[in-house]
């Protein structure tokens, strides 16, 4: 008993010194940002042989020299060859190679980017002990950030460059989810099971923005869409191509991923497709699709030399109500670029878009659009022709200042080249005053307008013969 006695009393003492040992070396790696490696190899020996103590162990660890944690490799990762990381390297919300760490009020150390978002998120716990956080300061974590550039040095691994937030949040495992995703949609696997993988894409996609971002990643997943949907006996199947479809839109949503999918040689063409014969939701989401791309200068000319715009302006005359705002907006994007505007003249937008003006289903995008168009001859031919009353009532009894903007715009650049529409918009101003009140009242381009329409209108009655 007296010998038991006194080797837990030796215990403890041992215990005690280990523990004061390793209250000084963590008090040293936390408050020093120079602390050196050694450090951090005496405290994990330190640890260990606490660790040794309070199991009953004879604390042999504390004269053995245990492998550093930046060289240790205790298995290969899935690349053979390829180090294992370190525990600690790794984020906790992740499960990736931290860029950025930084440590929260609770004392954790997570990757900036991650642990930023699901602060944003309203939480205000520490994802791993679950504490209430006192404050959500982030404050960088020097030491483990070193620690990571020498490991990566060691190991020949670049070190991972800091990112911004925009560029998506991608996890380990929503990396293994794209990939299991994409195995089924190009494998022997039956087909409801390959369309069931185009629905969960469609839907990550919709719900995840770091799952649109790993389109980047994965140059190869858009052709492996557009091929299930090329296979016989699935090229005609709506639902496969409604989900293909939206799952384009989602990945054009991500600003890197629009010149990706403008360049493959399918996916405008597969939109422009849906267009045509997809169900209304589908074709109001290709609308939205080719909107989102032509934000590219490069996309726009490529969807107007495809053949987008006529099938867009049947959305527009022919669709439901959203389904009309997303081909309105499209087409005004579209023809935002001059080689487009041409094009959709000759399709027929100036007919189109008067027809939607008219019957009040949307005002907005169409009327947006005429004025864009209203600088080519055909179209102010056409604007002459069959539009005058109706822009003349919208600039006289709209409430929407941008609407009686690009009436007025419009106008205008009808009275430039027409000197009988300048006679009609003479008698709207005799008997309403419309065009003074914008003069006075509009916004600063529909005065600028209004003001050039009263000088025409001058000069037309000072020199009756006066061409315009």
């Amino acid at each position: 008993m007296a010998k038991s006695g006194a080797a837990e009393a030796e215990a403890a003492k041992k215990a005690g010194e280990l523990k004061r040992e390793l209250r000084r070396l963590v008090r040293a790696i936390a408050e020093d940002d120079d602390t050196q490696i050694k450090t951090f190899d005496e405290a994990a020996r330190a640890l260990a042989a606490l660790r040794d103590v309070k199991l009953g162990g004879n604390g042999n660890s504390k004269g053995k020299r245990l492998p550093s944690p930046l060289s240790k490799e205790t298995k290969k990762d899935d690349k053979i060859g390829s180090p294992t990381i370190p525990q600690h390297f790794l984020c906790p919300i992740s499960s990736e190679l931290m860029r950025d760490p930084v440590i929260l009020a609770s004392g954790q150390t997570y990757d900036r980017p991650f642990i930023q978002e699901w602060l944003n998120s309203g939480n205000r716990t520490c994802p791993q002990t679950q504490q209430i956080l006192p404050n959500i300061t982030l404050i960088p974590n020097h030491a483990v950030r070193r620690m990571i550039s020498e490991w990566c040095g060691e190991h020949g691994i670049p070190l991972p460059a800091l990112e911004s937030q925009d560029e998506g949040l991608i996890t380990k495992d929503e990396r293994n989810a794209l990939n299991e995703l994409l195995d089924k949609i190009s494998s022997s696997s039956s087909i409801p099971e390959r369309k069931q993988a185009v629905k969960e894409l469609r839907l990550l996609t919709k719900r995840n923005r770091s799952f649109r971002a790993l389109l980047g990643e994965k140059p190869d997943a858009l052709s492996l869409l557009l091929l299930l949907l090329s296979e016989p006996g699935l090229n005609d199947d709506l639902e496969l191509q409604e989900d293909t479809v939206t799952t384009i839109l989602n990945l054009s949503i991500h600003d890197s991923n629009k010149k990706l999918v403008g360049a493959d040689p399918g996916a405008i063409p597969l939109l422009i497709d849906a267009l045509k014969n997809g169900t209304m939701e589908t074709r109001g989401n290709a609308a939205a699709a080719l909107f989102t791309l032509s934000a590219l200068d490069s996309n726009k000319l490529k969807i107007g030399e495809l053949g987008a715009i006529k099938p867009l302006l049947e959305l527009l005359e022919q669709g439901g109500e959203a389904a009309k705002l997303d081909a309105a907006s499209a087409i005004f994007s579209i023809c935002t670029a001059p080689e487009n505007r041409m094009k959709a003249v000759k399709d027929g937008a100036v007919g189109v878009v008067l027809e939607v003006i008219k019957d009040q289903s949307l005002v907005d995008g169409p009327l947006a659009i005429l004025t864009l168009l209203s600088g080519d001859p055909d179209a102010m031919e056409q604007i002459a022709e069959n539009g005058m009353p109706c822009l003349l009532g919208i600039m006289r009894e709209s409430t929407c200042d941008r609407n009686k903007e690009n009436a007025v715009a419009a106008v205008f650049a009808v009275c430039l080249h027409d000197r009988w529409m300048l006679r009609e918009v003479g008698k709207e101003e005799n008997l309403h005053g419309t065009i003074s009140a914008l003069a006075q009242n509009g916004t600063t381009r529909a005065r600028r307008k209004a003001a050039g329409i009263l000088e025409r209108l001058k000069k037309s009655t000072r020199n009756p013969s006066h061409s315009c």
